[in-house]
């Protein structure tokens, strides 16, 4: 049995906490009532982000739930239908909150989390016949969470998203670790969220920051996005303390993704030769890693009770499935000593 500090939680990059730094950052940070547009930490962080995104307005919320979920709110209507890819996070792991918040439905397309304008084509529903609901908004997910973390082909981007507005319909971009697929891909941020009427990017993922995820788009769009907000509870007063931790962060957290990359990598490939595992590594192209255990194989959440004895935590996310996520507080040798451990326990 491990003891708690020698603990290597790899379960999510939402499990960071602040560096000294960030919360003097945030201590120190000026602050306003953010319901008058009048917190400066907050004003700055969504310019900054807009400004990055190449949009012309942004908006900070707690949480890139609650993003997805104000881009459906804003670029639907009840009983819409959304295209997404297959095992999209606004699908599985929102609580059905896109049908009891904005009454939509949603079509999976694709595999592995990627999928083509040729797709698209042949899910979307045009508006007028009686019996099928309307597709008007097809969302891409990058990276994507349950595929691997792999980087969607920006040319499909650009294909769907053109598809789709010559349909009439809106492209959306969950971006919750789009600093990852900018890192991984070298495309610029502005380039990645070009196609796209609406844009979310994550703070509290990769960057490590403890709250907040931010939505951008045109001005109009982000104006109704401020009354949405505060219809789902999230309008907050002196919010420049959290958003100080993201203004951190985009000057000391962002390069150095590349590591929790590498990272991933190192784990991938060890996991990747143990007996009764099944692991694509060209899905690892940032830092999550996603394998699956074969018929015969110890399942995995007898696999990710072992793991704890042992100081690692990873997640068991379905009868065959299990995902580690690298992190700004898991080092290279941390990576390396998870890795034996999990290999030992598979029977490498």
């Amino acid at each position: 049995m491990s003891s708690p500090g020698s603990t290597i939680d790899l379960r999510s990059d939402t499990v960071t906490r602040p560096a000294a730094a960030m919360r003097r950052a945030m201590a120190e940070a000026p602050v306003g009532d953010d319901q008058y547009g009048e917190d400066p930490s907050v004003n700055l962080l969504q310019e900054r982000i807009a400004a990055l995104l190449g949009k012309e307005a942004a908006l900070f919320v707690p949480s890139g739930t609650m993003a997805n979920q104000l881009a459906l709110k804003l670029l639907t209507r009840p009983g819409d239908d959304v295209v997404v890819g297959h095992n999209a996070h606004m699908l599985l792991h929102e609580a059905g909150a896109g049908a009891a918040n904005s009454g939509v439905q949603f079509t999976a397309v694709g595999a592995g989390g990627a999928f083509t304008a040729d797709d698209l084509s042949a899910a979307l529903k045009p508006p007028g016949y009686i019996v099928l609901p309307a597709t008007t908004l097809v969302a891409i997910e990058n990276t994507h969470n349950m595929a691997g973390g792999i980087v969607f082909p920006q040319r499909d981007a650009v294909a769907i998203c053109s598809a789709a507005h010559a349909a009439g319909a809106a492209g959306y971009l969950d971006g919750a670790r789009l600093f990852n697929a900018h890192i991984a891909g070298g495309l610029s941020l502005a380039d990645l969220a070009q196609p796209f009427d609406l844009v979310s990017v994550a703070l509290s993922k990769g960057l490590g920051c403890p709250v907040g995820s931010v939505l951008a788009g045109d001005r109009p769009t982000i104006a109704r996005a401020v009354t949405a907000r505060r219809r789902f509870g999230g309008a907050m007063r002196q919010a420049g303390i959290l958003a100080a931790a993201g203004l951190y962060a985009l000057d000391h957290n962002l390069p150095r993704l590349a590591e929790d990359h590498a990272n991933a990598r190192l784990i991938a490939e060890r996991i990747a030769a143990c007996r009764g595992v099944r692991l694509d590594l060209a899905t690892v192209q940032t830092n999550i890693v996603v394998w699956q255990m074969e018929d015969g194989a110890p399942a995995p959440p007898a696999i990710a009770a072992a793991a704890k004895d042992v100081g690692v935590l990873v997640s068991a996310l379905g009868p065959r499935t299990l995902r580690a996520v690298t992190h700004l507080d898991v080092s290279a040798e941390q990576c390396r000593q998870a890795a034996d451990r999990l290999a030992r326990l598979l029977g490498a």
